[in-house]
């Protein structure tokens, strides 16, 4: 089959019988036309449809050694530095599709697993270890063009405690039993961002500080496995009026909480189990975080070109081009837009090659990138707020306009250069992206996307190479290295 059309992904979609529980209701009928999942449904499944576009599909997809059909590049296991360029290209065109507000559009998924599978030698001859299962699933996602969820996170009962005592039963999904069909699971799991809208959910354990080896493992199982559920979020979708609500009605991402009531994993499905050494070292020392990252990192990128559209036209519809602190405000915006560019572009110029084989684009520039942006991005969306400053209060809405008051609309909310349906359906925008229940949680969502800030740069503090800098005052000073 190979890349798959938006038809493709829709129809599969529809035909899985997952459990999704929304506003304490069990979601019945065609999952893609329920009002909360609508949108971002038909996006993912335009972007889909761009892999045949004829103007991108060259850079969109790439065939394997002697075979014809095409494949989503977002599979492409990099082997040189073109290859990283390459893979660069295609999640920049998904990026811009989106305006890089769907920090789930396919190819991140899609570049995890290839990740995995690019360093499933390390499992190798380790206990409790199914490296074939990896690249068996890598193999059948390419050909599919399966689409995933992740999840990773414990429940915040105490995390001083780390959850243990609180309740007879599991709380943090573990491993509860094993028997000759698969080990069986039971417990909970946060924040699977589209949980339930995809056709497979990868779930595997992140490195913490007290780790319950029922708690190691990892596995990817589809989404509507028995006794598996996704619990929803309240929908941030304000309609479906692009011109009220332009970026909810389309981008609008579910995150879910992940319910396993003894679910039993088959053993093909499993990657690893019970080995905390192995659930440590897989994510730390595999290509996961190079590719993550990068992949990551080039959507954030785009959005912030867009940010900075948006503030440029704010500028330029009310007139305030001229006012220095409207200028430094927006010097802020192209200071973390090049800054973040500069960054990615350093990754991939100084890639490194892995034991297996595979090139990584350089992650110290990545981890730089990814430790800087939980920081400009709310502060962009300040700057957004502080330009609109009164309009991005008071805005009618689309019916307004088409109603008898649509004339006084007309009259006073006019902008020097643009009409007034103009100048609200551009506030509107604005509002959206910074003050809408969706602008606030891509707010927190950009804050937490690579973990905790302070997490984030504890690490790239152990993992930067400051030897070096350390030499040459230590020779300065003359003192004796240690």
């Amino acid at each position: 089959m190979g890349a798959i059309t938006g038809k493709d992904f829709i129809d599969r979609l529809n035909q899985r019988k997952t459990e999704i529980w929304f506003n304490g209701q069990k979601v019945d009928g065609n999952i893609s036309e329920h009002p909360a999942f609508k949108g971002v449904i038909h996006t993912k499944a335009s972007l889909y449809d761009l892999q045949h576009d004829p103007k991108f599909k060259e850079e969109m997809t790439f065939s394997l050694l002697g075979k014809k059909k095409r494949i989503g590049l977002s599979y492409l296991q990099p082997k040189t530095k073109e290859d990283i360029k390459k893979r660069r290209r295609m999640i920049e065109h998904w990026a811009r599709h989106t305006h890089g507000m769907m920090g789930r559009s396919p190819d991140y998924m899609n570049s995890v697993l290839m990740s995995f599978a690019s360093s499933a030698a390390m499992l190798n001859e380790r206990e409790n270890c199914f490296p074939e299962n990896i690249q068996t699933l890598y193999e059948r996602a390419m050909d599919e063009d399966l689409s995933f969820t992740h999840s990773f996170i414990t429940p915040q009962v105490n995390r001083s405690q780390m959850n243990l005592g609180f309740s007879n039963e599991p709380i943090s999904a573990k491993v509860v039993g094993k028997n000759e069909k698969g080990l069986i699971i039971k417990g909970a799991r946060l924040l699977a961002t589209q949980g339930g809208l995809t056709d497979e959910i990868l779930v595997f354990t992140a490195p913490k500080l007290f780790f319950d080896p029922k708690e190691a493992f990892a596995f990817s199982i589809p989404s509507d496995t028995e006794g598996l559920k996704f619990i929803c979020r309240e929908s941030f979708v304000g309609s479906e009026s692009t011109f009220n609500h332009p970026l909810s009605s389309k981008y609008e991402e579910m995150d879910s909480i992940v319910v396993f009531d003894n679910v039993l994993v088959p053993w093909e499905r499993v990657f690893y189990y019970e080995n905390v050494d192995v659930a440590v070292d897989f994510l730390i020392k595999s290509s996961f975080n190079s590719y993550a990252y990068h992949q990551a990192i080039i959507r954030q990128v785009v959005k912030t070109e867009f940010i900075l559209g948006v503030a440029e036209l704010l500028i330029k519809t009310i007139n305030v081009n001229e006012y220095q602190h409207i200028q430094e405000k927006l010097s802020e915006i192209i200071i973390g837009l090049e800054t973040m560019k500069a960054l990615l572009d350093k990754s991939e110029n100084d890639p490194e090659i892995d034991e297996w084989g595979y090139m990584r684009p350089n992650i110290i520039p990545l981890r730089v990138a990814g430790t800087i942006f939980p920081k400009i991005y709310p502060r962009f969306c300040e700057i957004i707020q502080l330009i609109g400053a009164s309009g991005m209060v008071s805005l009618p809405t689309e019916k307004d306009f088409e109603s008898p008051i649509g004339t006084d609309l007309d009259k006073y909310l006019q902008a020097t250069n643009r009409t007034a349906e103009e100048r609200v359906k551009l506030f509107r925008l604005a509002w959206d992206l910074t003050m809408s229940p969706f602008g606030t949680r891509q707010i927190q969502y950009e804050r937490y996307f690579f973990g905790d800030p302070i997490r984030l740069s504890s690490q790239l503090y152990k993992s930067y190479p400051k030897q070096n800098s350390v030499d040459i005052v230590s020779q300065f000073l003359g003192l004796k290295n240690q």
